[in-house]
């Protein structure tokens, strides 16, 4: 999953840029293992465990993948039919498949409408739960989870692979994601930086980077000892020593510990490697997975690119995660979301951009599984075009809410920033009981 360039002229990397701290070789990012204990406040009896979000940066078309209309105009229905699912009623897109043969296991929410048609802005919004606001930085989902879910000691709690469009907002560095900043590869050793034993560095040596970063986390304590940065460098040496030399952690990012048979649940390409990687992390203990799969900004060649690329990584992906989680157990325990910043415009672009669709929020689909939602559904509905919510629809404050609610985190809870200003983890939306076992 490499960085895609989209229509705003900036990539991914140009929007997650982290940096180095020393030698020990973990990103910044990482620092959400190293702050104090705090255990927050869920709900002991939330079904969900732990959580995978997965990002669909770009904005996937709605009325091409989940929400068809074939009995629309040609130039709104596009050049995909719609196929029948093993839940009776239940139709998807025919290049979706294997989904197709999943779809008791995933809620499909449709008619998730909101206003914001920029990448940055769309993203922030549905990647947090709340409207963008100058005044304030949102964290996302998983930097949440890592604040209020109890973390292992030797295990990273939230880890983005290869990276997440969003941060830890006003939570501060100590409950950013740890990064892998790649993506595993069928059959070959998947080396995470900071992680990962790589390039031959003995155990010593780590020792003496483990000082040097004691020395240096003095040096800068006793320059600014109040400082929200540096806040989260007074535990990092034996933290990050900890996780860098852990056993345990090694072994959580080793795919190939899995079963030949599990493995081939997945597709060989990188988004259902990265799917694959999810479910041993979920599985060795790790509190949330963030995957990002981008490419999903067609405004031109709309239907080429998801026929012979995104839809059948989309497909051979999550599909192999609902059957992987379902096989090991997890699947009641892990709650799954699937969502992109917004759909695609109903009508097709003209002869001059052929066959391509342009940013919409007022439509978009979401999907949902695991952890307290019961599959098998669809919650919501769109107009005969796709073009916005038959009815009143749902807004992304209300999926947040409810992705929330599956892991025991109250969406109302409210956090002090470093000025003492309170704010709720999701400002606006409802639980969205109809999804809910």
């Amino acid at each position: 999953m490499s960085a895609h360039k989209q229509c705003d002229g900036m990539t991914r990397r140009d929007l997650i840029k982290v940096g180095m701290l020393g030698s020990a070789g973990l990103t910044m990012s990482g620092l959400d293992r190293l702050a104090s204990a705090d255990n927050g406040n869920v709900s002991p009896s939330a079904a969900a465990k732990s959580a995978i979000f997965i990002e669909l940066p770009g904005g996937p078309s709605h009325i091409d993948t989940f929400d068809l209309k074939p009995d629309a105009a040609a130039e709104f229905r596009g050049a995909f039919n719609p196929i029948k699912t093993n839940v009776a009623g239940i139709e998807i897109c025919e290049h979706l498949p294997k989904l197709a043969k999943q779809a008791d296991k995933f809620a499909i929410i449709r008619g998730v409408s909101h206003t914001l048609g920029a990448h940055p802005l769309g993203q922030e919004f549905i990647f947090t739960g709340n409207r963008p606001n100058p005044s304030v930085k949102y964290p996302g989902f998983g930097s949440v989870a890592a604040k209020e879910l109890p973390a292992e000691v030797d295990l990273p709690t939230y880890v983005a692979v290869p990276r997440t469009q969003s941060g830890a907002g006003h939570l501060g560095v100590n409950y950013a994601p740890l990064i892998t900043n790649d993506v595993p590869r069928k059959g070959k050793p998947f080396n995470v930086r900071g992680i990962t034993l790589a390039g031959g560095v003995q155990l010593d040596q780590f020792h003496s980077r483990q000082k040097l970063l004691n020395d240096l986390d003095d040096r800068f304590a006793s320059i600014q000892e109040n400082s929200d940065l540096l806040s989260g460098l007074d535990q990092f040496s034996q933290k990050a020593f900890d996780i860098i030399t852990s056993k345990r952690a090694r072994e959580a990012f080793d795919v190939n510990r899995e079963s030949k048979a599990f493995q081939n649940l997945f597709g060989d390409d990188k988004f259902s490697q990265s799917c694959l990687l999810a479910t041993r992390l979920v599985d060795s203990g790790v509190k949330f997975v963030t995957l990002t799969f981008g490419g999903w900004d067609t405004h031109q060649e709309n239907f080429s690119k998801l026929k012979d690329n995104l839809l059948p990584q989309l497909d051979a992906g999550l599909a192999g995660l609902f059957a992987g989680l379902a096989q090991k157990g997890l699947l009641e325990s892990t709650a799954v979301y699937v969502t992109g910043e917004f759909g695609r415009t109903p009508k097709i672009n003209d002869k001059s951009n052929p066959g391509g669709r342009d940013h919409y929020p007022r439509c978009m689909f979401m999907l949902m599984a695991g952890g307290g939602i019961k599959g098998g559904q669809v919650i919501g509905e769109s107009d005969d075009k796709a073009g916005g919510p038959r009815h009143e629809g749902f807004k992304p404050e209300d999926v947040a809410a409810t992705f929330y609610h599956t892991l025991g985190i109250d969406h109302r809870k409210e956090y002090d920033t470093s000025i003492g200003r309170p704010i709720s983890i999701v400002r606006d939306g409802n639980i969205i009981r109809d999804l809910l076992i």
